[in-house]
This record gives structure tokens, C-alpha cells and sequence, in this order.
């Protein structure tokens, strides 16, 4: 991008040099031929969409498997997309790629048509950084990239690539106790929400959090501290109700409850000029449909993805989601954890059905 001025300018420049004789060399006159010159020199940018509905269901994607995620979008009837995730391919890279993979660059060549045909579908996607493995294994971007520039660029070329409204950072595992890489994490978002306001583009950011039946621990509170102490404004604070590994046995939707009830009252605590409904309005959940990692002791059942749907709705909380859209289907009862089915049995995409009437603009 910023590459572009240098060549726009060289092109002018040459165009004014031939306008004293009115043309440019083949006889095309100069002006034609200048503006003929700046377009093609200048990439078609990704077009931009418009800013998320203000409640979104956005089930997570896993782009690490086979499937396409518009196929399964139009399948499920989830028109909005978290695509899950961008990682570095290694410590101390500052490149994100899809699932750390470099044959899947940040590229419209990597999901650009299913972008595109997903937005054609009335939907749009969510671009995530980081998961379990990438923080796991230190190549979340923040914590693999020491220089907070390059972090920004990578967020901005995300953005510009695919032409989203939100990004989503996924931090848990060693991320959350990793100090430099929380702040140089935030210190990027504020310079990509400087960059947006410069450049007129609408951009919101989330952070998803593990939690516990009663909220936030204080380590995914460490996070948005510092977010505060920087500046840096974040959107959504979307928690992850389950895997609580506690040793309870869980009723997964009175803790879905209890857990974003908990986190109104903390971030009411960090942002005490926000009123308790621009607080519902930055709070996104993430359920697991079925058995959880855990096992049986926490199963999000059927009727628990009614009665969430219902609350969530009548809270006015941001986002609603799921860990994942591949999970959503009966093909493996009994089976804890698994990324391709629920262990319930159920009928394919209720999941998604139940859920997405939660979507709504205003």
C-alpha cells in the first residue's frame, strides 16, 4: 500500500512531461493516457463491506480442514463466518498465515471467493489470530513478533485483503500470561484504530477469553487492562462458556448466564462511563454445541441452545457464536471434544438453525 503513492506520483509526472505536445507516445492524448496509466498501476482493493448487524451470529470455521466456508454457510444457513485462525508459522515470524501454513498466505487467492460468495449470500466473515495451538505453541502474532509495527501490517493487510469490518483475537493458554505480548498486542490494535480513522475505514476488533461460570479470571482481565492503560479501544469482549475444568458438573446454560452476567459487571468496572446497555452491547458468547472437551459434565444440549438464543437476544449482547460450525451435526454420539462432530444426536445444523434468527441489524 504504501508502495502506491511513489508510482502514482512517477506516473503523473510523466504524463505532465508529455501534455506540452498533447500527446503521449502511440498518439493516445496525454490526459487519457495518464489516467489509463494510474488505474492499471493501482491494485483493485478489496471492497468494503458494510459494518457488522449490530447482533451477529457468527459461528467459527475451521480453516484448517477441507471444506469451503461458503459452501457450509449457505449448507448451515450461518451467514456470518469466524474464520479460525491466523498464526505465524513459527516463533519470531511476524507473517501470519491460515493455521500457520505457508502455501495459505493472507492472499484473495485464500478464501477471497468464498468471501466474496458469502457476502453475496448477505453475510460476511471475521478473520481470527490466534486459538489454542498458535498460543499454545508461541506463534500467536503478538507473541511471536517482537516489533509492534509489523504486528499492525498484519492486522491492516487482513483488513485490506479481504475488506473486513472486525478481526477477532482469540487469546488463551501461554498468551495470557505472556506480558510483552499482551501489550505489544494492544499497542498494534491502537495503531490499526489510528490508521482506520485516518483513512475513513469502519474497524472493530474483539478479544475472545476463556472464562469461568462467574466471569472473567483475573488473566483475561490483565488483558483488557492493559488494553485501557494504552488506549486501545476495544469492541467486543467475547468469552468462551465452556471447558471450564473446574471438576463441576454444569448446567451449560444458567453458567452461559452467569458467566456474561459476571462479565457485564467487570466491564463495568473498566469502562464506568459506558451504561449497562452499551455494556450488553460489547459482549459476545461462544458456546461449544454437544460434549465439550471436558466430557459429559459439560454438554450443551438442544435446550440450552434455545434458552441462550432467547436470553442473548433480550440482553441486546453483541455476538453470538460456536465452537464450531463443522461440530454442528449428530454424526458421533457420545464423543467428547471432536472438530467435525457434536457427540449429540441431532439433526444436521440445528445448531445453526436455533441460532441464527439472533442476527439482526438494529
Amino acid at each position: 500500500m504504501r508502495r502506491l503513492l511513489s508510482r502514482h506520483t512517477l506516473v503523473a509526472a510523466l504524463a505532465a512531461v508529455a501534455a506540452s505536445a498533447g500527446l503521449l507516445s502511440g498518439g493516445v492524448p496525454a490526459a487519457q493516457a495518464s489516467a489509463q496509466s494510474t488505474a492499471a498501476a493501482a491494485p483493485r482493493p478489496a471492497p468494503r463491506p458494510a459494518p457488522l448487524p449490530a447482533h451477529v451470529f457468527a459461528p467459527y470455521f475451521e480453516t484448517y480442514g477441507p471444506e469451503s466456508p461458503a459452501a457450509l454457510s449457505a449448507q448451515s444457513g450461518a451467514k456470518h463466518l469466524t474464520l479460525a485462525f491466523l498464526q505465524t508459522e513459527a516463533q519470531g515470524s511476524c507473517t501470519p498465515y491460515w493455521n500457520g501454513d505457508t502455501g495459505r498466505p493472507v492472499a484473495r487467492s485464500v478464501f477471497g471467493t468464498d468471501v466474496t460468495a458469502i457476502r453475496a449470500g448477505g453475510g460476511d466473515v471475521i478473520p481470527s489470530f490466534g486459538g489454542y495451538a498458535a498460543d499454545n505453541g508461541g506463534t500467536e502474532l503478538a507473541d511471536s513478533c517482537g516489533d509492534i509495527g509489523k504486528i499492525a501490517a498484519a492486522y491492516e493487510k487482513v483488513i485490506t485483503t479481504y475488506g473486513v469490518t472486525r478481526l477477532d483475537l482469540d487469546i488463551e493458554d501461554n498468551s495470557l500470561t505472556n506480558p510483552a505480548g499482551i501489550d505489544r498486542r494492544n499497542k498494534a490494535v491502537k495503531q490499526v484504530q489510528d490508521w482506520a480513522a485516518v483513512t475513513g475505514r469502519a474497524v472493530q476488533f474483539s478479544y475472545t477469553l476463556p472464562t469461568t461460570a462467574q466471569g472473567l479470571a483475573d488473566s483475561g482481565l490483565a488483558v483488557l487492562r492493559n488494553a485501557v492503560s494504552n488506549g486501545t479501544h476495544i469492541d467486543i469482549v467475547n468469552i468462551m462458556t465452556f471447558d471450564y475444568y473446574d471438576g463441576s458438573t454444569h448446567d451449560m446454560a444458567a453458567d452461559t448466564v452467569s458467566a456474561a452476567t459476571g462479565l457485564h459487571a467487570q466491564l463495568a468496572g473498566l469502562y464506568p462511563a459506558k451504561s449497562s446497555d452499551r455494556l450488553w452491547a460489547m459482549t459476545g458468547i461462544t458456546e461449544m454445541p454437544g460434549i465439550d472437551d471436558y466430557g459429559p459434565a459439560e454438554t450443551f444440549t438442544a435446550k440450552d441452545a434455545a434458552t441462550v438464543s432467547a436470553w442473548a437476544s433480550a440482553q441486546g449482547v453483541n455476538t453470538l457464536s460456536f465452537w464450531a460450525l463443522q461440530r454442528d451435526n449428530g454424526g458421533c454420539p457420545g464423543t467428547k471434544g471432536s472438530d467435525t462432530c457434536s457427540g449429540l444426536e441431532q439433526n444436521p445444523w440445528y445448531f445453526s438453525h436455533t441460532f441464527a434468527p439472533f442476527t439482526k441489524r438494529h
